[in-house]
Order: structure tokens, then sequence, then C-alpha cells
């Protein structure tokens, strides 16, 4: 049996192992969770380095891809210092492919209840999830990006591509140089509810993107909203369902009650191609394209 590891630096409460057949190879895909402790996750890595098919990266990004320029995070590499042997990936892969269907998923399944509440998306960070970004702009929604607000804290909005890679290029360099935790929620931070910027969660129809961000800074009314998002637990489908969302849509298979991060997928997908590596966004595609992958739609309310 293949096996694909996800090492995280989210609560190890949302620890979950399961096993699955993909194009008639069994994998076994297994999230490890070390509550914000970087260290804790490194030495996870060196203990499983060489034993396991594909490792994920959890809970933190490598760096990020925007129109195909990529901006290393500096401060995750000590996480993933010992990783000498089995291949490693943080997401990038699907978030690129994947992800983009998000906009056209919409369209094919709710397009009526989209048209008629107007094609507005507030988009929790488009800089990490330019695949979500595009597709979005490209079918014609009216985005808003949340970068500077919660990535930063600065309540100003973002609405193009073009203001969000001058916005890359300016600060990546020096953000991917600054701790991890400054710029992203771990551990039980992940848990914590701080809702803010609710005129945004209220005036879009569509709220897309991580899935800690949202619950972390949506507002307790979001009656009738549409979520895109994934790593989805049975705790925050009910959570969503509490506070109103109409749609709930994971852009990762839901197996066993809960839908695993972009990372943790990538990575079962390297252990089942046998390849020992990285793909290529032409391989994801058309092992996706076999799986019949897509986004997963779910009526809450």
């Amino acid at each position: 049996m293949k096996r694909a590891v996800s090492i995280s630096l989210g609560s190890s409460k949302r620890n979950k192992a399961v096993e699955v057949t993909l194009l008639g190879e069994k994998v076994s895909i297994e999230r490890i969770g070390t509550d914000g402790d970087m260290e804790a996750a490194a030495r996870k890595y060196q203990e499983l380095d060489g034993k396991v098919d594909a490792f994920g990266v959890g809970g933190a990004d490598l760096g990020v891809l925007v129109d195909k320029k990529w901006y290393p995070l500096f401060s995750v590499n000590p996480m993933v210092r010992f990783v000498k042997e089995t291949p490693l990936v943080d997401g990038t892969g699907l978030k690129s492919t994947l992800e983009s269907k998000s906009a056209s998923f919409l369209d094919a399944h709710i397009q009526d209840y989209i048209n008629e509440r107007g094609r507005k998306a507030f988009i929790m960070t488009g800089v990490d999830r330019w695949g979500m970004t595009q597709c979005f702009l490209d079918a014609g929604y009216e985005c808003v990006f949340g970068d500077l607000m919660f990535s930063l804290g600065i309540p100003i909005p973002l609405h193009s591509a073009k203001q969000l890679k001058t916005l890359a290029a300016l600060l990546m360099p020096l953000a991917g140089r600054l701790p991890f935790e400054w710029i992203y929620p771990t551990g039980e931070k992940q848990e914590e509810r701080k809702p803010k910027h609710a005129e945004h969660f209220q005036w879009a129809t569509v709220t897309a993107g991580d899935c800690h961000y949202i619950k972390r800074y949506m507002p307790d009314d979001m009656q009738g909203k549409v979520v895109v998002t994934n790593t989805t637990t049975p705790e925050d489908i009910e959570l969503f369902r509490k506070v109103g969302v109409k749609y709930l849509i994971t852009t990762t298979p839901v197996l066993e009650g809960r839908s695993f991060g972009t990372n943790m997928m990538e990575s079962a997908l390297i252990a089942i191609s046998g390849k020992k590596r990285a793909l290529t966004d032409v391989e994801y595609s058309d092992l996706l394209a076999q799986l019949k992958f897509e986004p997963q739609i779910q009526e809450l309310n």
C-alpha cells in the first residue's frame, strides 16, 4: 500500500487517517498536526523520511505562485530541513489545477442562484490561491481580495489581478522572511473566532479561500451565502450551517466526512503516480481527469 502523510502546523484535533483506492492503487492518507510546533513537525518529517511515498506540508506554504512567479517563504524552511528522500509538496500544484475549476463548477450547479444575488466574490487571500483568483476574475465576478486585510492587518481591499501582482512583487520578498505565524494562524489559533470586515462578507455572494481564514473572520450571520474552501471537518461544516451558509463547496474530495487540504491530496496523487517526485500541472490535470475529481457541493440550509 502506498502512504502519503501531511505534517501540519495546525491543530492535532484535526488529525485524520483514511485508506482509499485511487486508480486501482490502495493508498493511506494521513494528516498529523503539531499544534504550531515547527520543530516537532521537523522531527516528524525526519522520522518518516524515506519511509513514506510522499509528504504534504500542512498549515504552511513553502512559497506562493503568483502568475508563474514563485515567491519562497524562507521561514518555513526549518520545518522541512531534514527531508532528503521523500517527495515534498505544499498543495501549489492543486491550487493551480483543481481550484481553478471553482467558478465553472458553481455555474454548472447553482448559476441561477449566483446570478440572482450577483456575481460578487470575496476571496480571503488572492496571492496564495492564484488558480482560484484567476477563475473568478475570468468568470466575470466582481472581486474583493483580502490579502492586506487578513495577512497584514491593513484595512484596504484589493480588486484586480494587477493589484495582487504588484502587492506580491513589493511585499513578498520581505514577507517571505517574516516568522510564518505572523502572517498565518497556527496551532490552537486556527480555532479562534475573531470576526472582522463583516461588510465584505455581507456584500459578497461567494466567499472563497482558506477555511481557517473564513472561519476565523466571518460574521455570525452568513445567511444565504456560498462558501468555496477545502480542509473541512464535520465541526467546520456544522459551524457553516449554524451561521446560515446556504451552499458549501469543497475543492478537494470529501473522504469519510471531511475534505483534506490540497497538500494532502497532492501528495496522494504523487504516491499513486509512482514517479517519486512532484508532478507537473499537466500530470496533475491528467490524474484528476482519470479520477474524475472535481469540487463537491453540499446544501447546508
